[in-house]
């Protein structure tokens, strides 16, 4: 088997690292060679830097295993990112790059350059349903990751996220499904919730997980997080409620009832989740459930869920279509199914077009990847010249008419360098027309610094528990903009009346004051609405027109 038919998957999660290794064939699903799991060992309460414990479990995976370096393709946690489900106005397709950076900007809860970020078209365009997710991740967090990655003698190839990764595994593995698909993918820190629909994704995160179950059962035996997670594992199961108990097995009852009032809290959070994917993403309810993650194969979860949820619920299989080597035990694949769907839906990237794909790989490290690509070609590059060096010495040790041939090279070169002249001179003249037309770009740029100003501004001033929706130009008739529609959103006990002095006001009032301060605008900004919105009793909405001190053309 060829190097370039090998790759690895890596699923990081909080608790373990799942690597696997697949044969790969284009157009062909891929086989599944090898694969090992981890455990990193690190409490959830543990402030430590867990890079040490990646790098450590990854090599132990690596060495027990046998598994040899290759081509990697890593999926994220669903925690550690940021998606956003956006819907795109009628625009060129030539705008939708443009249009979709500025909703990042917009969206994504830190400064565009501080993250990165990758986006997936969903629906169609043509049906006036098209939606754009966008998935950001901090810088700082990825390069984490990847640097872990680097550190233990693997290449990252695809940086993807773990909750689009079951989504492409289960569209391949179930190609048949049809209505609303729900994939619950139960870790240890997280809970990662899946919708799939004909022309639909949607994704959410829970923090309610397994180590939620370890930390209440530790709180109410008295033990440790390490005696309680063995506990977990080996005692735990859902309780059914009822008039069902685990018998004279104090401790399993026990263990159980803990077991199911976390869930329970699970179920509530799912319950949100799903009502809002129907009421904000135009969705519809889930009509199966397909389960997943380390925490699932708790006893009686599927159960659980089943009943509480009155749909149909199974466990994720994503070896349907998917095949095992050989070498492996099916029977061991089967006891380790629920780990392995991430890294199975990671591995349909390199052979198939895939439904989503996203890659958050950091720049410097694409650069790189090419960098090393293009030496090869640098080598057979330089072996050419120096071959043909070694020609034209001995060509020229032998030649009888040294004195004519260096007559006529000369003359070729004087040829070329006049050929060369004429070039430079077009060359140079270009490079004017150029110039020009750069300096014309820098004063655009410089006109774009009003709008920064204008925004840092407006952050300047936002009180704890606001943010803004939009942020609108109001132009006067000559089309000079003169001043600037704020419209956000506040908690709602942020936004009442607070005491200031002997007085008290809102805080969209408040705001106005911090306004009124500020030197980019004028001193009479006012309150055009502040009203709660519907459905939304927790939040309040507030529209406010502030006048620039200086217009801006």
């Amino acid at each position: 088997m060829f190097v370039n038919d090998r790759i690895l998957t890596l699923n990081v999660g909080a608790s373990k690292l799942v690597l696997a290794e697949f044969a790969i064939h284009a157009g062909k699903p891929p086989a599944l060679l090898n694969y090992g799991i981890g455990e990193l060992g690190v409490e959830p309460d543990n402030e430590t830097d867990a890079s040490p414990y990646i790098v450590v479990a990854l090599r132990d995976i690596m060495r027990k295993t046998g598994i040899k370096p290759a081509p990697l393709l890593i999926a994220l946690s669903g925690q550690t990112v940021f998606p956003r489900f956006v819907k795109l106005p009628p625009v060129a397709r030539d705008k939708i790059e443009s249009m979709i950076r500025y909703e990042a900007e917009q969206n994504v809860p830190f400064p565009i350059n501080e993250v990165v970020w990758d986006y997936q078209l969903i629906g169609s365009a043509e049906a006036g349903e098209q939606h754009a997710m966008i998935v950001a991740v901090k810088t700082e967090n990825i390069r984490e990751i990847t640097d872990c990655v680097v550190a233990s003698g693997l290449d990252p190839e695809i940086v993807d996220v773990a909750p689009m990764a079951l989504h492409n595994c289960v569209r391949y593995n179930y190609p048949t499904l049809t209505g609303c698909t729900m994939v619950l993918d139960i870790g240890a820190r997280s809970t990662n919730l899946v919708f799939i629909e004909e022309g639909r994704v949607f994704s959410r995160t829970i923090p309610v997980a397994g180590n939620a179950i370890t930390q209440e059962l530790a709180k109410s035996l008295q033990i440790t997080f390490k005696e309680a997670e063995e506990i977990k594992r080996s005692r735990a199961f859902v309780a059914l409620g009822g008039a069902f108990s685990a018998g004279d097995d104090e401790m399993a009852d026990r263990v159980s009832k803990v077991v199911r009032n976390v869930v329970t809290r699970l179920h509530a959070e799912i319950s949100r989740s799903v009502n809002f994917y129907r009421s904000q993403q135009g969705g519809a309810a889930p009509t199966r459930i397909l389960m997943t993650g380390g925490s699932s194969i708790i006893p009686h979860m599927d159960t659980f869920f089943r009943e509480k949820l009155q749909v149909e619920v199974e466990t994720l299989n994503p070896f349907v279509n998917i095949t095992v080597g050989g070498g492996l035990d099916p029977r061991q694949v089967g006891e380790h199914v629920a780990c392995l769907s991430e890294v199975a839906g990671l591995a349909l990237r390199r052979s198939l077009a895939c439904p989503v794909e996203i890659n958050l790989m950091p720049p410097d490290l694409l650069k790189r990847r090419a960098f090393r690509h293009r030496i090869p070609f640098f080598a057979l590059a330089t072996c050419g010249i120096l071959i043909m060096l070694a020609v034209w010495m001995l060509y020229a040790r032998r030649s009888e008419t040294v004195s004519l041939e260096e007559q006529n090279e000369l003359s070729r070169r004087l040829a070329e360098v006049q050929k060369s002249e004429k070039l430079l001179k077009t060359q140079e003249t270009a490079c004017a027309a150029t110039k020009a037309k750069a300096d014309g770009l820098r004063r655009l740029i410089e006109r774009r610094t009003d709008w920064i100003r204008i925004v840092s501004g407006v952050q300047d001033c936002l009180l704890d528990g606001m943010w803004l929706v939009s942020l609108e130009p109001i132009k006067d008739t000559t089309g000079q903009i003169i001043a600037i529609r704020l419209v956000g959103y506040g908690f709602k006990d942020k936004m009442d009346l607070v005491t200031i002095g002997k007085g008290s006001a809102t805080a969209a009032e408040l705001l106005c004051e911090r306004l009124k301060k500020n030197t980019v605008f004028h001193s009479n900004p006012k309150i055009v609405d502040e009203r709660s919105p519907m459905n939304e009793q927790y939040l309040r909405q507030f529209t406010i027109e502030a006048p620039l001190a200086h217009g801006i053309h």
